[in-house]
């Protein structure tokens, strides 16, 4: 067995040892959570040419009539990238515990100006600059756009370990060569992201 299948039975192996199955309720209050608190995607399209593409995308509030949204400008790239393929995946990363969530979803954009004024944020402003005119980044703006991410499926860690003992397990599995239990991975589907995370938001 080579390098790369020693390395990806190590990861499947430490994957099983860390899965849980936690109540549905809990893991969607769970991932909301972590989510609000990384705030920052890597947000994933492919181009046309059949490349992927990632750049950072703050996940706004969650909102009625979304599983996840952003705010973008209509101008952008990734939104013809999205006009070619509408399949998008959504990763986000805290360094500090460790904690990750991954999101395979569809995007679909919106220029509903009742949306917008809805959830319209001053920070805002400072993405888009003042162009004059409607072009000064308000809710009038007509360069705002909203990218809104129905979830298809979602795979997550959560950590409720301290730091100390997080590097803990970590020093005992390069010394040990098992898997580091440093925390809990757990799968949620969209349905169930509907069914139950407008209870929670």
């Amino acid at each position: 067995m080579n390098h790369l299948n020693l390395e990806s039975s190590s990861m499947s192996k430490a994957s099983e040892t860390n899965r849980d199955n936690a109540p549905l309720g809990k893991k969607i209050e769970d991932l909301y959570a972590l989510i609000e608190g990384i705030e920052i995607a890597m947000f994933t399209t492919r181009r046309p040419d059949g490349h992927l593409v990632s750049r950072p995308m703050a996940t706004q509030t969650q909102a009625e009539g979304a599983d996840l949204w952003f705010v973008t400008d209509i101008d952008s790239n990734k939104l013809d990238e999205l006009d070619f393929d509408s399949q998008v995946n959504l990763s986000y990363y805290r360094d500090r515990t460790r904690e990750w969530v991954s999101v395979s979803g569809t995007a679909m954009v919106s220029q509903d100006r009742v949306a917008i004024h809805e959830l319209y944020q001053p920070d805002w402003k400072m993405w888009f600059g003042d162009e004059g005119g409607q072009r000064d980044g308000g809710p009038d703006d007509p360069r705002l756009a909203l990218i809104l991410v129905e979830v298809h499926s979602v795979t997550y860690m959560k950590v409720d370990k301290p730091k100390p003992l997080v590097l803990f397990e970590l020093v005992k599995g390069m010394v040990t060569g098992t898997p580091p239990n440093i925390g809990k991975e757990r799968e949620v589907s969209g349905g169930e992201v509907r069914a139950l995370g407008r209870e929670v938001k």
